[in-house]
């Protein structure tokens, strides 16, 4: 399976490399014809500013977007949840539009109040470390998603079809089974 990786900005070699230690190829995104190789998607966390000047710059907007619509299984992490959110409480930021959420930008503080926490995991047999910087919130949720996830008392994981939104990090523990659940066969079910 080749699983693209948005590698314009961020922290796309942990991805790439928790991607490989799942037996998947990854391949670094940055123009459409990369993501024409991939058979899934994972936007990583990083400036939201900086990214969403470099995605439409390259056409990849449009890309991601009917790749999403053809049902490919795309995965944000943190500010690539942001990016895939429909709506951001509070800002008039551009988005994809992907996942019928609500977004709250950090939504546990600044940088200084990064943290990391053992979380239950929905689908998963045991609790996962997350580890969350700057990290956003779920505050709103349209009828076709569910809640995977909470960290103090907010909705830090959802999902919608093959649509999947972190808050957190996993790319940064060696837990590798969220990449495992996003590259099953399962996942990639509609």
């Amino acid at each position: 399976m080749r699983v693209g990786v948005l590698a314009l900005q961020g922290d796309f070699e942990k991805h790439s490399d928790a991607v490989k230690a799942c037996g998947a190829d990854a391949v670094e995104v940055r123009m459409p014809e990369d993501l024409e190789l991939c058979e899934r998607l994972i936007i990583p966390g990083g400036e939201s500013t900086t990214l969403e000047i470099l995605i439409r710059r390259h056409g990849l907007d449009e890309a991601i977007r009917e790749r999403a619509m053809q049902g490919m299984p795309i995965w944000g992490t943190c500010m690539g949840m942001i990016l895939m959110a429909k709506r951001i409480q509070g800002r008039d930021q551009w988005s994809l539009g992907l996942l019928d959420v609500t977004i709250v930008r950090n939504a546990f503080g600044s940088q200084v109040h990064s943290f990391e926490e053992r979380i239950a995991f929905s689908g998963l047999d045991s609790p996962m470390d997350a580890v969350f910087i700057r990290a956003p919130a779920v505050v709103e949720t349209g009828g076709g998603v569910a809640v995977l996830a909470l960290a103090r008392g907010k909705i830090v994981a959802v999902r919608e079809r093959a649509l999947l939104g972190t808050a957190f990090h996993p790319e940064l523990t060696p837990d590798r089974r969220l990449h495992q659940l996003f590259l099953s066969d399962h996942f990639g079910n509609r």
